[in-house]
């Protein structure tokens, strides 16, 4: 009887996240398409169509940490991704406009493909050139001081294990440009749709920001140790307030 209500409320939470998309679609595709920096009224609509879609699907956000990040400067966000739920999560706790790296996958869904590309860097993580493409699309935002958000474990976490091994790209990203790392722990996601599963559950999602990780100076080990000291700093994090 639970598993029925919760298909119930799932349902309802996809539709009303669909409708919203449709509802906000055009007031984040069009300044876009006007002006690069026509982000600032399309990230408005998109915390509006997220903020609308959480309350009335009972999902709420607790953020920690939010003074640390300092708005005039560019960071390289990394965060621990363990559900679906952690997508509309990272515009609505940032409070900066940022560019996402993403599957190429996900540009081929109807519409949210379309609208989301334009503030999405798609990657195909099997194919080198397309993740050096990614990253150079990346440096170039970086350079515009447009922050960018990475998922460092490179796919969803459906394991036991706190963190899964990083991916490299981000830490050479930041030892490049000089840009620092800024782990946020997302806690809470996994609750409201657990692994392995695609029913929702209403609930709270925790955000806490860590202090900025300034990257080391260029060197053969640079970009592995840096990884390291970062990833202990997001596990530690999640271990904290979990």
């Amino acid at each position: 009887m639970i598993k029925f209500f919760q298909w119930i409320y799932t349902i309802y939470s996809g539709l009303l996240f669909i409708a919203l998309m449709l509802v906000f679609g055009l007031f984040i595709l069009i300044p876009l398409l006007i002006s690069q920096r026509g982000d600032k009224i399309s990230f408005f609509f998109i915390r509006l169509w997220g903020g609308i879609w959480a309350a009335l699907s009972g999902i709420r956000f607790e953020v920690y940490g939010k003074e640390l990040i300092d708005r005039s400067k560019p960071y390289i966000y990394i965060f621990n991704h363990r559900s679906f739920i952690d997508a509309p999560v990272i515009p609505m706790v940032i409070p900066q406009e940022v560019r996402v790296i993403g599957k190429k996958e996900l540009s081929k869904i109807p519409i949210f493909g379309t609208i989301t590309g334009r503030l999405a860097v798609w990657v195909d993580r099997s194919n080198a050139e397309s993740r050096r493409i990614s990253l150079q699309k990346l440096i170039k935002h970086l350079n515009q001081g447009i922050s960018v958000v990475v998922a460092p474990e490179g796919t969803r976490n459906d394991t036991q294990a706190t963190l899964l091994p990083f991916q490299k790209g981000a830490f050479r990203l930041s030892v490049e440009t000089g840009i620092p790392i800024l782990p946020m722990a997302v806690i809470g996601a996994d609750k409201i749709m657990k692994r392995g599963s695609i029913l929702l559950t209403p609930g709270t999602v925790s955000v806490y920001f860590s202090e900025p990780v300034l990257p080391p100076n260029p060197s053969e080990t640079a970009v592995g140790d840096y990884s390291e000291k970062c990833r202990n700093r997001l596990e530690a994090m999640i271990l904290t307030h979990e």
